[in-house]
């Protein structure tokens, strides 16, 4: 037999292989690879740049009805009933502010809308608060249907429950008064108040509060000490929601209270309506712009907070 020498043996080549000639697919394919770090930087500021735009128009959407409604309040008797309004006010001034509150007693609504508003929240918030840490924490039958009880109240519709609400504060002698009013808000936030700081309360590690068991501490002292820091964020979402529920709210007050002094803000805008339903613009314009002034005092004065305690809240997490 013979034996294959050899250089006639099956050896794997190790020489380089040929390039591709041009306008082969390689080439393409490569040329489109040196072309990806650029496409994708360019993806990259288109969708910034329309992630900007989107929100520019949405701020635009929100913040319209606020500026068309302050350029109306410096307008003129003439610039409104003008069949060609103007987007800013060619004389402005201060005639309908000072309409609005020669007409109407402002001042004395704003001071019982805050005194509700700001009793009404912090009242459902503080009774919300245990509430919604028993309910996240011992789950139970009971539990799951005061849960689902809580999302049922809020679609009741008003006129379902007025005229109940209207009997029961009538035998409490609670009617056209500021404490029935403040007892009102705080039954209806109370349910929202309480499904928002549940969801609020899961989000904390149940081991920190088996830390704080170990160290001694009971359960009031570690719902104080440990969980409400870490509330911080929830706490200060559902004031505001709370406070700007009842700040705006209209129907209750309209239906419970009679007398004068004791009406809200809401109430005395109707005021500036006609007997024909023909509105005085100048003068509701101002009066709508100076009720709005609270809410967004409010809104801004604890959203550095709700910030601050969203960044506390995740460090001590």
């Amino acid at each position: 037999m013979s034996v294959p020498s050899p250089s006639r043996s099956r050896t794997p080549s190790l020489s380089a292989p040929t390039p591709p000639a041009p306008g082969t697919p390689g080439t393409k394919g490569a040329q489109a690879m040196k072309r990806t770090p650029a496409k994708v930087r360019a993806l990259r500021l288109a969708g910034g740049a329309g992630q900007y735009l989107a929100l520019a128009c949405y701020l635009i959407f929100l913040g319209f009805p606020l500026l068309w409604l302050l350029s109306t309040s410096f307008k003129t008797a003439r610039e409104l009933g003008s069949l060609d309004p103007a987007w800013l006010p060619r004389h402005p001034g201060l005639d309908n502010y000072r309409a609005a509150f020669d007409a109407q007693p402002l001042l004395r609504s704003a001071l019982n809308s805050l005194v509700v508003a700001c009793a009404a929240s912090l009242i459902s918030v503080t009774v919300a608060v245990p509430a919604a840490y028993a309910l996240a924490r011992h789950r139970s039958l009971v539990g799951r249907a005061s849960s689902v009880w809580i999302l049922v109240s809020q679609m009741f519709p008003f006129v379902l429950v007025i005229i109940p609400l209207f009997l029961v504060l009538k035998n409490m002698r609670l009617i056209d008064s500021i404490a029935g009013l403040i007892a009102v808000y705080v039954v209806w936030n109370l349910p929202f108040s309480l499904w928002m700081l549940q969801g609020y309360v899961k989000a904390v590690p149940p081991s920190l509060e088996e830390a704080a068991a170990i160290d001694g501490a009971g359960r009031v002292r570690t719902l104080v000490s440990v969980v409400l820091p870490l509330l911080a964020p929830g706490l200060v979402a559902t004031l505001m929601f709370s406070f700007v529920t009842a700040w705006n709210e209209f129907f209750f007050a309209l239906v419970l209270l009679k007398s004068p002094e004791n009406q809200t803000m809401s109430v005395i805008l109707t005021r500036f309506l006609g007997a024909e339903g023909v509105a005085d613009l100048g003068p509701l314009a101002a009066a709508s712009v100076l009720a709005t002034i609270p809410g967004l005092v409010f809104f801004a004065l604890l959203q550095r907070r709700l910030v601050g305690g969203m960044l506390a809240g995740a460090v001590k997490a």
